[in-house]
């Protein structure tokens, strides 16, 4: 919904964001969220063994070294499994073409890629229940 959760960039809803763009930063904020819930529970953790008080600053620290140690493949999906599910969201309303497009940026010595495409939310993907966006299978098929 283009809202920057864990300081992603913002998307305009009238414009749109490129599905490679979408998956990158999903991506990015996977693995600092993943980041965060793992300093938080060491912290916990140490904080509980040694009696002491929660501290917010070493939370951070240790996030910052998960982070720096976590490589981009180890966490969320592969780009074609992303690409799969993004289509089930167009199928479901959820997302639409903005018209808008863009020449890929290959290396020197490739033919030119295919466009870049943006997509943005629809009215039915706003409101779509949480549940539905974790499963949009189900919200296209039901519990057959």
């Amino acid at each position: 919904m283009g809202n920057r959760p864990y300081g992603s960039p913002e998307i305009d809803p009238d414009v749109g964001a490129p599905q490679s763009d979408i998956f990158y930063h999903y991506k990015t904020v996977l693995i600092r969220a993943t980041a965060e819930d793992r300093a938080t529970k060491e912290e916990e953790r140490r904080a509980r063994r040694e009696k002491r008080a929660i501290r917010p600053d070493e939370i951070e620290r240790l996030a910052d070294r998960y982070l720096a140690r976590s490589p981009y493949k180890a966490r969320g999906c592969r780009y074609h499994s992303f690409v799969v599910y993004f289509s089930n969201l167009q199928r479901l309303g959820w997302v639409e073409f903005t018209g808008r497009e863009e020449p890929s940026a290959f290396q020197d010595n490739y033919p030119p890629g295919p466009p870049r495409r943006y997509y943005r939310l629809t009215k039915a993907g706003r409101e779509a229940p949480d549940s539905a966006w974790s499963n949009p299978l189900l919200a296209l098929y039901g519990e057959s």
